[in-house]
């Protein structure tokens, strides 16, 4: 009989790496607070959950010229759902970044990829129970 490891962890696998790369941006955000002109940016991160679940909702990118970024990324999928924030109060020097939302947004961020370790952790317990026989 065959055991499909993908399909026994589901989209856990998928959802760290898009927390990750989303960790990276919020950071990214915070480290350029006070660089005038930089746009916050995030990822939509349920509809790249979505479409790592799903590899037909996602459009495939093609690289036309030499020119073009890469999209050969650990969550590459991540990239197509990539938005710029809409601030709440922007400042006169075109910086978007909100330290507090940004501060809660790497809180919540962080809460959300601890949880998916843990989930992650109980099913791979779990397997090797069932491997060990214990």
């Amino acid at each position: 009989m065959r055991f499909d490891l993908d399909a026994y962890l589901g989209v856990h696998p998928q959802a760290l790496a898009l927390g990750a790369k989303r960790t990276e941006l919020i950071a990214n955000n915070l480290a350029n607070a006070d660089t005038p002109g930089f746009k916050a940016r995030d990822i939509d991160f349920r509809a790249a959950l979505a479409a790592a679940g799903d590899p037909r909702a996602a459009l495939p990118l093609a690289r036309t010229s030499g020119g073009h970024l890469s999209t050969d990324s650990a969550a590459g999928d991540a990239a197509v759902a990539l938005r710029y924030r809409t601030p709440l109060a922007p400042s006169l020097d075109g910086n978007t970044v909100e330290p507090q939302l940004e501060q809660a947004a790497f809180a919540e961020n962080a809460v959300r990829y601890q949880a998916t370790l843990t989930f992650l952790n109980a099913r791979f317990r779990s397997l090797m129970t069932a491997i060990t026989g214990q």
